[in-house]
């Protein structure tokens, strides 16, 4: 099969041939119509990320949706041809601990497969699988928005955007900040309450709840703009070291929480308001022969809404 092999650290994915996989015990194979290009492949590329991958050379791609090509003994509930994305849920998952998705075909555990349901493509089934499922986690698991809550977001870009559309369906009052102002149409569109580009008049909103899609050192202004005994969720990490005011944590004692990933159940909510159409995030997509492409616009940060490889 055809595939991107990322081999060492700075330099650039290199398109090789290799064995299809074989499914073992409880393990399906899955043939990639659809993989997501994220910022962690860049982070990985860039060795950002200490001890992952696993290994070099890999296959990246942790964003996968695809159909059932082959069983594994012992697979139950799955057939051939059945639409499946890949959740993201174990240490060694595709394009983190074995190869991923930027290839023809990929392995999963069958414990990694949720059904993609009528009315939802392959690239959104992608994209849902991580941006999707881990914005999801962040707005209504770890932000715990409820109806009424005054919710900031920081960062409009692909997961931004699906954060703060979950956050306007879960009732929450949204109030967004990015630098791009020609962002402010896609404010409207998610059924946000108001955006600015000034950092000072979205430091003075007095949120219960912030959300840092960014992460570009932008923690500060999430913590400013929280209101005494409110919320941030650092979601975005753009770069590896932020500044952050101890007195204005401690004073106004307000609670900053880290969050990575999600659940399958998140995935399966997420499938579910696509499917609905209540959500419907902006993805652009390339070719599979046009990832490493794909990948330099979305570091040049060119991309739009969320970037997967169809094929």
């Amino acid at each position: 099969m055809k595939a991107w092999h990322f081999v060492a650290t700075g330099e650039p994915l290199r398109p090789v041939e290799l064995p299809d996989p074989v499914a073992g015990p409880g393990q399906v194979v899955v043939d990639v119509h659809a993989a997501g290009l994220c910022h962690t492949d860049i982070s990985f590329m860039n060795g950002e990320v200490p001890g992952m991958p696993s290994h070099v050379p890999i296959v990246l791609g942790h964003e996968i949706a695809g159909a059932v090509a082959e069983l594994g003994a012992g697979v139950t509930g799955f057939a051939v041809g059945d639409r499946v994305g890949i959740a993201p849920v174990l240490h060694d998952g595709p394009g983190v601990g074995r190869d991923g998705g930027y290839a023809e075909r990929a392995l999963a555990q069958v414990d990694e497969l949720v059904p993609v349901p009528v009315g939802v493509d392959y690239a959104q089934a992608a994209a849902a699988t991580d941006a999707g499922a881990t914005a999801y986690h962040a707005v209504s698991a770890i932000g715990e928005v409820t109806s009424g809550s005054r919710v900031g977001v920081i960062g409009l870009g692909g997961l931004g955007q699906i954060g703060a559309r979950v956050a306007v369906l879960l009732g929450g009052e949204v109030h967004v900040t990015d630098v791009r102002s020609d962002l402010e149409a896609t404010a409207d569109l998610l059924g946000a309450a108001s955006f600015t580009t000034d950092a000072d008049r979205f430091a003075g909103l007095g949120l219960d709840v912030v959300f840092d899609f960014a992460g570009i050192d932008t923690t500060r202004l999430a913590l400013s703009a929280a209101r005494p005994g409110g919320r941030v969720v650092q979601i975005g990490a753009g770069r590896p070291e932020a500044t952050l005011s101890i007195v204005d944590l401690v004073v106004r004692r307000l609670e900053l929480r880290g969050t990575l990933g999600a659940t399958k159940e998140d995935l399966v909510a997420v499938y579910a308001l696509l499917a609905s159409g209540a959500l419907d995030p902006v993805i652009s997509t390339v070719g599979f022969d046009a990832i490493p492409d794909g990948l330099e616009r979305l570091r040049r940060g060119e991309a739009e809404g969320r970037t997967v490889a169809v094929r």
